[in-house]
């Protein structure tokens, strides 16, 4: 069993883990976080010791992300797939599903992680090119400790809808990176991009994939040379297109894990060629294309 799996079994000494977690990113200046991202992070000062295992951040997210507007539980209309007990903290599936009745509604996503000492996971807005048809979102995720996971997407009349899953995880955000600092540099930005027919979906719809070799560094990773903590460093901004519109811009933080893998529907049209920027906090910019087979 790896070190991470032994992490996310048991809650033994999971309060010193988060208030260690906590306070070291307190300390942190993370570069190029969103307004909204920086909010959240401020709102999981939790208290230290075993009140931190029972602090609920959420009333304080929720503030600080929609105020006092309205959140409707939709577990009818939206669905969110995750482990009950994740194998890898640092590498925790996804899924959310948003049905075609309402799909072409939604404009925004936004994924929380109520414990993670930056909670808010992402943000995808979406745009015309992601189609009218069952939109689904996969991707991986870091998370630090014992948690409730919500997707809240808001459709175009304002509304929000949640959907929530407690996840059994622990020390995703501080998980040494699977590669060492150097050979993780040396292949930094390098994407892979693939399309296809959407699974159990109409022919309007297509399935993409991208995967950007890119370590996410979290800022509570430690160097195992020199036992300081890396900087962070992170995706924070990816923009999906298809034929030049919108699929979805996502806006990252630091609980997206190494190597962001976001597998994605969207709507075929045109010649389909999808294309793909991302930026991260260093300000280096990664682009990808692809066109379906054929075109």
């Amino acid at each position: 069993m790896s070190t991470r799996s032994q992490r996310g079994a048991s809650p033994i000494g999971l309060s010193g883990l988060v208030a260690s977690a906590i306070t070291t990113i307190a300390a942190l200046a993370l570069p190029g976080m969103p307004a909204a991202f920086a909010q959240a992070k401020m709102t999981v000062a939790a208290p230290e010791g075993n009140a931190a295992l029972d602090f609920d951040p959420w009333p304080g997210i929720r503030k600080d992300l929609f105020a006092s507007r309205d959140i409707t539980d939709e577990a009818t209309t939206l669905s969110l797939e995750a482990p009950v007990r994740a194998e890898d903290a640092a590498i925790v599936p996804l899924t959310i599903r948003i049905p075609k009745a309402i799909a072409g509604d939604v404009k925004k996503l936004t994924l929380v992680i109520d414990k993670n000492p930056a909670p808010i996971a992402g943000v995808f807005t979406f745009g015309a090119g992601a189609g009218l048809g069952d939109r689904v979102i996969s991707t991986r995720v870091r998370v630090d400790m014992y948690t409730n996971i919500r997707a809240i997407m808001e459709t175009s009349d304002g509304k929000l809808h949640m959907v929530t899953k407690y996840v059994k995880a622990a020390g995703g955000c501080s998980a040494p990176a699977l590669k060492d600092a150097d050979e993780a540099l040396a292949a930094l930005g390098k994407m892979q991009l693939k399309t296809r027919a959407a699974p159990n979906q109409s022919a309007a719809m297509r399935e993409g994939q991208v995967m950007i070799k890119h370590p996410n560094y979290s800022g509570m990773q430690m160097n195992q040379l020199t036992g300081l903590y890396i900087p962070a460093k992170y995706v924070q901004q990816l923009d999906v297109t298809r034929d030049g519109e919108i699929v979805f811009q996502l806006e990252g933080g630091i609980s997206l894990s190494e190597d962001p893998n976001i597998r994605f529907t969207y709507g075929d049209g045109g010649t389909g060629v999808l294309e793909v920027t991302a930026k991260d906090t260093d300000g280096s910019v990664f682009k990808a294309r692809v066109a379906p087979s054929g075109s």
